[in-house]
């Protein structure tokens, strides 16, 4: 495969067409697709297809963008780690992969420790699904992961669980909801009460679930959610009660102006960190493991 003419498709792919490609890369259209044309030919499959005035990706052709994106992306950072060494400058380059259940509070306050080390650290930060993410770091294409749950026995990648924290759960209130509550003291007044939930894949959906049947509570559950920022918007505009980390109080309560209806000792939300080393040394992790102690209740 001839990665030119591989480099021609991604430009072509990403630029939304032939022709905007070829003005970007001071390339005639007509040469372009004779490029793209032969690494069709090359892998035996079509990458490209008419949409329009423009192309789209077929369904080979968002696989080839995938690695092509890989591709490049490594391409990049050898040019800039054989640079560092040429100039004498010493730049370390720190991959992350933070699991999309994470808060990006909580991936924040995690990952700021480590460009405070002694060396010049460059943080590339990937988001994905946990199981995707760990696939990534069984081929060392990151240094570290970060999730909300502890990689399983089950996994068949070679990694070590690092504990970074542990927090309680709070619960979250809109004022112009709040009025309209139950005045039973927490978590009482829950019962009947209009709830936003995490989805039901969420760990902590799952432990909420089960606290809930321990009280005896029946909340009306309003809206389900992946996504925490967008569960917070809704209850922001007083749709329903909502579950947050107590250590993100002050930010929750400021952002959104919500207000604490009360904390669930019982309820907490782990953070670990999933590394291939298990004495850790990377001098990035080992500085996030020691801030996270600090941060966080154990």
């Amino acid at each position: 495969m001839n990665y030119k003419h591989l480099y021609y498709f991604w430009a072509a792919a990403k630029a939304g067409g032939v022709v905007r490609a070829g003005e970007q890369l001071h390339i005639t259209p007509q040469t372009l697709s004779a490029q793209i044309k032969l690494l069709e030919e090359a892998l035996g499959c079509h990458l490209l297809q008419k949409s329009g005035r423009g192309v789209e990706l077929t369904p080979d052709g968002r696989i080839a963008l995938g690695y092509a994106d890989q591709i490049f992306t490594l391409g990049t950072e050898l040019e800039a780690a054989v640079g560092n060494r040429s100039t004498g400058a010493q730049t370390l380059n720190f991959r992350v992969g933070i699991a999309d259940a994470v808060p990006k509070a909580i991936a924040y306050r995690l990952l700021e420790p480590a460009l405070t080390t002694r060396e010049e650290v460059r943080l590339i930060c990937h988001e994905g699904n946990f199981r995707d993410l760990l696939a990534q770091l069984s081929v060392h294409r990151l240094d570290l992961v970060i999730a909300n749950e502890p990689m399983g026995r089950q996994t068949s990648v070679k990694a070590f669980n690092h504990t970074l924290g542990v927090t309680d759960m709070s619960f979250f209130v809109a004022p112009v909801l709040r009025a309209s509550l139950d005045d039973r003291p927490f978590p009482h007044c829950l019962d009947g009460a209009p709830m936003l939930i995490q989805g039901a894949s969420s760990v902590m959906r799952q432990r909420l679930d089960l606290w809930l049947a321990e009280h005896g509570l029946r909340p009306r559950l309003i809206g389900e959610f992946d996504d925490a920022a967008l569960l917070k918007a809704f209850g922001a505009e007083g749709r329903g009660v909502f579950m947050s980390p107590s250590v993100l109080e002050e930010e929750t309560c400021t952002q959104y102006g919500v207000e604490v209806l009360g904390r669930a000792s019982e309820l907490v939300e782990e953070f670990f960190g999933v590394s291939v080393e298990r004495r850790v040394r990377h001098p990035c992790v080992v500085a996030i493991t020691q801030a996270a102690r600090a941060q966080f209740k154990k």
